[in-house]
């Protein structure tokens, strides 16, 4: 038998099976009616982020309704609404460590309750967990919206510095409660370490202190040591320059707030390029001073 006629056989059998197999079909990819939505935001120092779904309002009546009251929601739809902190945190009094939780909610008329659980894979099956599980349950205040919100809505509102409101709109309903983070204590933990107990700390380090401190009414005189050591260093930095001479108008040092802003304005002038609005701060400022040491 024909060796080549084998070979060539064999492979046009091949060919004919490969073309004569259906194509892999490639599912349709469509919008899901209630898409997945990732808002993250930094407070204080703490990362907080939540993944979840958003259903629309559709026509329907939401709240005691399509939401029965008194009836366990999984905050928004399909897979377990998370929330995510790398930090530990407080929320409305509850102390919750750092980590990835469900979001449960438990809706009516006057008052919702909120748990933290550490089920994630529920979906659904919101009564499928364990309270044993639970992390933090608390209570919150449900208010009216001033506009009608169509798709279900969590968002970070009111930030500040240490704290944040995580906020849940849907239909005419809002409800929200607030994060707490450890701010001062991460800070004064770094100022322990970088300033406290190392005996050359850089002079980035000291002005950064010096601001937290005195923007916070710690120490003023330590803040003003720190400061002053800093433009030692650096005596061009006409920003810390301009801090000092704040500093020292808070506490009524009125010569020596002139003298640290004249500095501050000679380097703003002298930097390149010159810094018209550290000169203008710096003016004022000794106006201010030479007005309020009379």
């Amino acid at each position: 038998m024909n060796f080549q006629l084998l070979t060539f056989s064999a492979a046009a059998a091949t060919a004919i099976t490969l073309l004569g197999a259906p194509a892999a079909q490639a599912q349709i990819n469509t919008p899901q009616p209630s898409p997945k939505s990732t808002v993250m935001q930094r407070v204080g120092l703490t990362d907080v982020t939540i993944v979840y779904s958003r259903p629309g309002v559709k026509n329907r009546a939401i709240f005691g309704t399509v939401l029965p009251y008194g009836k366990r929601w999984r905050t928004g739809a399909n897979a377990t609404t998370s929330i995510k902190f790398s930090d530990d945190v407080t929320i409305e009094g509850k102390k919750v460590p750092a980590g990835e939780y469900g979001i449960y909610t438990i809706p009516a008329a006057a008052e919702w309750t909120v748990v933290l659980n550490k089920s994630l894979k529920q979906g659904a099956d919101v009564e499928g967990f364990k309270d044993a599980d639970d992390v933090a349950r608390f209570t919150i205040k449900p208010y009216k919206l001033a506009e009608k919100v169509e798709t279900f809505t969590i968002d970070f509102a009111d930030v500040t510095p240490a704290t944040a409101n995580v906020e849940m709109t849907w239909a005419n309903t809002g409800a929200k409660f607030k994060i707490v983070t450890d701010v001062d204590g991460k800070i004064t933990a770094q100022i322990d370490e970088k300033i406290i107990k190392n005996a050359n700390p850089a002079p980035a380090d000291l002005a950064a202190a010096a601001v937290y401190y005195n923007d916070n009414n710690k120490d003023p005189k330590q803040a003003l040591t720190w400061i002053q050591k800093a433009n030692a260093a650096e005596p061009t930095k006409f920003w810390n320059l301009n801090t000092e001479a704040k500093m020292r108008l808070k506490m009524k040092d009125y010569k020596g707030a002139i003298t640290a802003a004249e500095a501050s304005k000679k380097a703003a002038m002298a930097a390149t390029p010159a810094n018209a609005e550290y000169v203008k701060m710096d003016e004022e400022l000794i106006a201010e001073a030479k007005k309020m040491g009379k």
